[in-house]
């Protein structure tokens, strides 16, 4: 089974209507409710969620609890990692929960982290350079992709 670690985006991304990926954001939930994906998230994307806009956040917040999600805590691995994406200008500092997400999917040993976020995290220099940083640190490399990519995979 596919071992996938949800970004806040993918959360945001399931109610916005009419947008892109928003068909296959809602296929990648019923791949969790049909037992062909194990879901992770942490609760670093659970403080973002808890930044936005009451509707917003209840409407992220209750896929949290109707589909099977093991929330990860963000042990101190994750933050030298995702500081060292920091050092390394992977993801600009002010943008270091970005790298959390990255590093948590690292850490964890899972197999993929679906974002949709194409400013830092879901882009060719993050996915190149991470694979390095992973390799050095001694990590397994988990694949930096969006819902589409995981509900197309092969079985």
């Amino acid at each position: 089974m596919l071992r996938v670690y949800f970004e806040t985006t993918v959360f945001n991304r399931y109610y916005e209507e009419g947008r892109e990926y928003n068909p296959e954001t809602k296929q990648l939930f019923q791949m969790i409710s049909y037992g062909e994906v194990t879901a992770y998230t942490s609760v670093a994307v659970l403080q973002e969620i808890d930044k936005a806009p009451k509707l917003k956040r209840e409407e992220m917040m209750s896929l949290l609890t109707s589909y099977d999600f093991t929330v990860l805590e963000v042990e101190q691995n994750a933050y030298d990692l995702a500081d060292l994406y920091v050092e390394m200008g992977v993801i600009p500092a002010r943008f270091r929960m970005d790298g959390v997400h990255i590093a948590m999917s690292a850490v964890n040993d899972l197999d993929c982290i679906v974002s949709l976020n194409f400013h830092h995290i879901n882009k060719l220099k993050t996915k190149m350079t991470t694979e390095i940083i992973h390799r050095m640190k001694g990590y397994g490399n988990p694949a930096i992709c969006t819902p589409m990519e995981v509900t197309n995979h092969e079985k």
